[in-house]
């Protein structure tokens, strides 16, 4: 028959031997060190790892035989210790075999062995409430150690009603964690009611958190629900604890003691059914010491700390925080952007004073540069640029950029007639054919070959000049075979300007 020691509501420790005296020695030694077990003889195994739930570790003592590696694949989820393996090769690969045992049994080994069967329970996947992806919210994402410590403080404090306080900078995700412990905890279907100690002003901290009665101050034109009352059965979430005021330090650790407050103005005891999760960015025991902050409110709170890492102290992290950073704000604005690995290797390089916050901003401003595009580190401001930065300035065949000038100039041009005097009229020199241009080409030629003497006539100015632009064209087109470049650079004008000109002016490559 079973020999069950301590054995109900607690995590238990199976023995399985076949030696009586073997397993009575060891039952004495985890008895001595207040273990809870259950002594199970080899026949009747199936049976006693039916009878309970909470078996923590299997200590098995006796020979590895088939029946032994069997027990131990198919049970994945608990711990083993063996007696005396003398042939450690034959169980490489089952993680779940934790060490062999040795005898006679020595405290302090056993001890540290059954420890080590402890941590390897805490880190199989849990099977109630997860932080799924509803649940886990963006500042949580990560698979670095400190974010998977934090993950696992709030599973293990999530169904305790203990007091939390989560201590970390602005912007990693304090007000994260403690949505998370309120979903996790039996308190889901309550309000979770978060209050910025530090946002408002002391005189109206008092009302805003105990509410008040009618006529109670100036103001006061109706009876009004505090925090705590709006919070009844939920969690009521005092950010910026550090900046509560003295007074209202004192009357909120009252309300942890007492479990009880009155609205201001009245006289009548509300309970507090109520969480409460604090948090700060402050060092409490450094105010405590300037006599800024309450030692007695310190204890009540800091009953279960949480820490928040900084991004700088988990920059593994930054590649998954963009991705889910980029979904969370592709679903709100319809659009997103993407980034280069050498992008994402300058951002890891960053400081981020701000943390996730200030990642947050960055991927908002990115969006709104460069919505829909591929970010490169050249695109990044230049505090976030840690590796050199390669500027890609493309180049567009001469051929290509004349032709794409020419079709601007061409869907912009207006040929009506403005009445003005200009050059640019329809009947002026634009409405030349190009014999007529060829013509007059020809004769300025020869005009400007020969010394001009002013008419006593006079002469028409802007015709004048521009028949002497016509041909000083022309002979650089001429001179450089029609290659509008160079014609241009020996003009002293640029490319564009000289197209415009030539359809201007109608002149055209012979032939």
């Amino acid at each position: 028959m079973n020999s069950i020691h301590h054995t109900q509501g607690h995590k238990k420790i199976l023995i399985i031997d076949n030696d009586v005296g073997r397993s009575h020695q060891m039952a004495t030694v985890l008895s001595f060190i207040g273990e809870h077990f259950i002594q199970c003889p080899p026949n009747t195994i199936e049976e006693c790892l039916k009878e309970s739930e909470y078996i923590l570790t299997i200590i098995l003592s006796g020979d590895v035989s088939s029946e032994t590696i069997k027990l131990v694949e198919n049970n994945p989820k608990i711990p083993f210790l063996l007696h005396d393996v003398v042939d450690a090769n034959i169980l490489d690969g089952y993680f779940n075999v934790i060490a062999s045992l040795t005898m006679p049994l020595n405290y302090a080994q056993l001890t540290e062995l059954i420890h080590h069967c402890h941590q390897y329970h805490n880190k199989l996947p849990r099977t109630g409430p997860k932080l799924n992806s509803s649940a886990l919210f963006r500042s949580l994402v990560g698979t670095s150690k400190l974010m998977n410590d934090v993950r696992f403080l709030i599973e293990q404090v999530a169904r305790n009603p203990a007091s939390v306080l989560v201590l970390g900078e602005s912007g990693t995700g304090k007000e994260v964690v403690a949505r998370n412990i309120h979903d996790l905890s039996e308190r889901a279907n309550g309000a979770f009611v978060p209050v910025n100690c530090g946002a408002i002003p002391a005189e109206l901290l008092e009302s805003e958190l105990f509410g008040h009665e009618k006529g109670a101050f100036t103001g006061a034109i109706s009876t009004r629900k505090g925090r705590f009352e709006l919070a009844e059965g939920g969690t009521l979430f005092l950010d910026e604890i550090g900046d509560m005021p003295q007074p209202m330090q004192v009357k909120l650790l009252r309300v942890l003691q007492e479990r009880t407050f009155e609205r201001v103005g009245g006289s009548k005891s509300l309970r507090a059914d109520v969480r409460i999760i604090a948090a700060t960015h402050q060092n409490l025991e450094d105010m405590i010491k300037t006599g800024d902050f309450r030692e007695d409110l310190f204890y009540r709170l800091n009953v279960f700390p949480i820490e928040t890492p900084a991004l700088r102290e988990r920059k593994e992290d930054i590649p998954l925080l963009l991705k889910e950073l980029l979904a969370r704000f592709e679903q709100e604005q319809k659009r997103t952007v993407r980034f280069t690995d050498k992008a994402i290797e300058s951002l890891m390089e960053h400081s981020w004073g701000g943390n996730v916050r200030e990642l947050s901003n960055l991927i908002e401003r990115m969006l709104i540069m460069y919505g829909d595009q591929i970010v490169d580190v050249a695109e990044l401001p230049q505090k976030y640029q840690h590796i050199d930065a390669e500027v890609y300035t493309p180049e567009y065949p001469e051929e290509l950029r004349e032709r794409e000038a020419i079709n601007e100039l061409f869907a912009g041009f207006d040929y009506e007639d403005d009445n003005d005097d200009d050059i640019t009229d329809k009947d002026g020199i634009d409405g030349l054919n190009q014999s007529e241009s060829q013509t007059l080409v020809a004769e300025n030629h020869n005009a400007i070959s020969n010394e001009s003497v002013l008419p006593n006539e006079g002469v028409n100015l802007k015709e004048y000049l521009a028949e002497l632009e016509v041909s000083l064209i022309s002979q650089s087109l001429v001179k450089h075979q029609y290659v509008v470049a160079r014609a241009a650079e020996t003009l002293g004008m640029r490319r564009t300007t000289l197209v415009e000109k030539m359809r201007k002016y109608n002149l055209h490559k012979p032939g």
